[in-house]
Order: C-alpha cells, then sequence, then structure tokens
C-alpha cells in the first residue's frame, strides 16, 4: 500500500516539477515515470522497513 502511494505521489510531484520547468509532453512524462519509480523504490524499502519492525 505504502509502495503504490508513494508511486502515485512520486508521479504527481514530478509532473507539477516538470510544468514548472515548462516542459513539453515528453519532458512531462519522462519526469513522471522518474519521479514514479524513484518513490515507489523508497516506499517499498519503507514497507521492508516497517515489516521488520513489526517482527
Amino acid at each position: 500500500m505504502i509502495v503504490i502511494a508513494a508511486a502515485i505521489l512520486g508521479g504527481i510531484i514530478g509532473g507539477i516539477t516538470a510544468r514548472r520547468r515548462k516542459g513539453n509532453r515528453a519532458d512531462i512524462a519522462q519526469f513522471v515515470a522518474v519521479y514514479a519509480i524513484a518513490f515507489g523504490l523508497a516506499g517499498l524499502i519503507l514497507t521492508i522497513f516497517v515489516e521488520k519492525l513489526a517482527l
């Protein structure tokens, strides 16, 4: 659940960042993808950390 939420949040932040930098559609799509992957990976690490603490 954390992974999905983090990936969506990353995509939104990436899209906003690309628009502020006046990027075209390809730039925006690339920022959305990269930020979503990065935030999703961070969410995965956080999920693993939380699961290990729960045990």
